[in-house]
């Protein structure tokens, strides 16, 4: 079974081929919603044959953010080339595609629907199936792609842009959020500043890289906590905090200490995202942590979450850098996942985008 996937969430074009196996259940046994019914075949784990990711971090790196518009118009032009980039670095023709795969949402509403009506547009035209996920679920995904054998129950831990997050998956696909963000993702909160230092776009990698010879203790940063005592994340404190510091020290991208003040600000960001994943990882006692998203690629969050899991006496899993940002091949495992698992897949002209995850995110 060979599964083509469309990710077009944000401001990353990308498509994948994976190579998989499973028995396709089809709501009213038809695939695509016209054509014929798919045939099924042992099951089996997934193998990426591509992925092709096309950037516009250079459009839209004068604003020091996504531009929804412009999001959407450049995917609206990318997306048939890097489509057939794909099947061509996979070596499978369009006709070889058994299954189509796309992410429904969340994300900008406007860069979902393009991804969402070409895959639609295919499937209808190949009559075959097309199976919509969920954006978050898939960048859980993406770790058990490359780490099948990581046990359940698991924590993840889900770092971004857009989202921060903490899901409990007692088994595969069935996820029980225990905490969101309540204002700024992880990720927002560094890209923002990032932006107000005009250190340039995105800030995460950027900060990384300047804070690496700083010292993190240099400047205090209070940790957020819910008065609630939830398992939810705030970092508009934080950041409403770095943006004072950094005026009563008029901190610019010239000054001596800025290494010091993005090193200390880059670990109040891990530490508070730690401390939260420990705190539910006593509730829940898990028998392996997940973290994945953008945010994940961040090498002080990731030396600390091994610390975490390796102090708890759990297993562990952390995509590749390269499966950390949006990616089509999360979205493929995914799909390749709920075959296996035998999810219903509805008619691809039922399919819709929403911009806000339905299953919380």
């Amino acid at each position: 079974m060979h599964v083509l996937a469309i990710e077009t969430s944000c401001d990353e074009t990308s498509a994948a081929v994976l190579e998989g196996s499973g028995s396709l259940t089809l709501d009213g046994g038809k695939a695509g919603g016209r054509g014929e019914t798919a045939a099924a075949v042992p099951d089996g784990e997934a193998r990426v044959l591509s992925n092709i990711v096309l950037s516009q971090d250079e459009i839209h790196a004068p604003f020091g953010g996504v531009v929804p518009e412009l999001a959407s118009r450049q995917h609206l032009k990318s997306i048939d080339p890097v489509v057939r980039e794909s099947l061509t670095a996979a070596g499978v023709p369009l006709a070889g595609i058994d299954v189509f795969a796309v992410t429904q949402g969340p994300g900008l509403i406007g860069s979902l629907l393009v991804g969402v009506s070409f895959a639609k547009g295919l499937a209808y035209v190949r009559g075959k199936p097309l199976v919509g996920v969920d954006h978050v679920q898939a960048h859980i995904q993406a770790a058990f792609l490359e780490h099948p054998e990581t046990p359940y129950p698991a924590l993840a831990l889900i770092v971004s842009g857009g989202h921060t997050s903490l899901f409990l998956l007692k088994e595969p696909l069935l996820y029980e959020r225990l905490g969101r963000t309540r204002d700024d993702a992880a990720g927002e909160a560094l890209d923002k500043v990032a932006k107000f230092l005009e250190l340039g776009y995105p800030g995460g990698p950027v900060i990384q890289r300047l804070a690496e010879p700083g010292d993190p203790a240099a400047f205090e940063f209070a940790l957020p906590r819910m008065s609630d005592r939830s398992l939810d994340f705030s970092f508009s404190g934080l950041k409403t905090a770095a943006l004072r510091i950094i005026r009563e020290n008029r901190i610019a991208k010239d000054h001596p200490r800025l290494p010091d003040f993005l090193a200390s600000f880059e670990s109040a960001v891990v530490r508070a995202l730690i401390e939260n994943l420990l705190r539910a990882a006593e509730r829940t006692d898990p028998r392996a942590l997940v973290l994945c998203g953008g945010v994940a690629r961040n090498a002080r969050l990731r030396k600390r979450f091994e610390e975490a899991a390796r102090s708890g006496g759990l297993r562990w899993a952390i995509p590749s850098g390269k499966l950390c940002t949006d990616n089509a091949a999360m979205v493929g495992a995914l799909a390749l996942a709920r075959i296996r698992a035998g999810v219903p897949i509805p008619p691809a002209l039922e399919l819709d985008a929403y911009p806000r995850s339905l299953f919380g995110g």
